[in-house]
């Protein structure tokens, strides 16, 4: 009887065991469906205008890393991408790549709007400081633009002056061999990186130290250029290529301090 009566307890008990662990896998299970996840951040690369500064072929090397990061990424080969501003507020970053071209006035408000509102605004050389030569608030926003690259292709040397912003933390001067660019700067953008002219192909602008790499804000949004990239294998340089991976980031809003630790972090 004692061991009829043992047994019996003892089934009872594992029977209560199992329903509470039933129980608590199912909470388990709600409280999963329930529980907040983080939101991923959203980018749109608007691509086009001349061909000559491979615009494709620089999304394709720009666009998959952000994706790495964790980026929900839409690439668009068209500027009516910029009618829908609702949507555009919804992004965390555009990259805008759009050398020389023509951009309506529907488009380039919706594309300004976002800006103006939050939204990042990042690219580099003509894409983004060569785009739409005729539209003045464009230029306003992006803090500069282009002129002129005496001598073509070149040997220059890019000089980090500022060692402490995350864009730049950590690197060190390096050479190029492209465009080195001659521009008409806002004297509000605040310079990180820059170059000195040699005066070879233009003696009137030797000494001439000109901005590179620079960021500003435009109403609430943050905004990145560098003039570096002529072409995709332009990025093969490694500095040039983290500038730009930091740039996005930066414009983005995902680094402010340490740009390697949040890098990693965000991986």
């Amino acid at each position: 009887m004692k061991s009829n009566r043992t047994n019996l307890i003892l089934t009872g008990g594992i029977r209560v065991i199992l329903s509470l662990v039933t129980v608590l896998m199912l909470m388990g299970i709600a409280f999963a469906d329930t529980a907040p996840t983080a939101k991923k951040k959203k980018a749109l690369f608007a691509w086009g205008g001349w061909e000559g500064h491979e615009p494709k072929q620089c999304v394709d090397i720009f666009a998959p890393w952000l994706e790495e990061q964790g980026f929900e990424v839409e690439v668009s080969h068209t500027l009516d991408s910029y009618l829908d501003v609702e949507k555009l507020k919804t992004l965390d970053l555009i990259v805008h790549i759009f050398t020389m071209s023509e951009i309506k006035p529907e488009q380039e408000k919706g594309l300004e709007e976002a800006v103006k509102s939050g939204v990042g605004l990042a690219g580099w050389h003509g894409g983004l400081a060569d785009a739409h030569r005729s539209s003045v608030e464009y230029e306003f926003m992006v803090g500069g633009q282009w002129v002129a690259h005496p001598g073509g292709v070149i040997p220059y040397r890019v000089n980090i002056i500022n060692h402490d912003d995350p864009i730049t933390k950590g690197l060190s001067d390096f050479s190029m061999n492209s465009e080195q660019y001659y521009m008409q700067v806002d004297p509000i953008v605040e310079v990180l990186v820059t170059t000195t002219f040699t005066g070879q192909y233009a003696p009137w602008i030797e000494g001439v130290v000109m901005p590179v790499v620079w960021k500003k804000m435009y109403g609430k949004g943050r905004v990145f250029y560098t003039s570096l990239g002529h072409v995709a294998r332009d990025f093969d340089v490694p500095e040039a290529r983290e500038i730009v991976q930091r740039g996005l980031l930066w414009a983005a809003g995902v680094i402010s301090g340490d740009a390697r630790a949040q890098i990693r972090q965000s991986k």
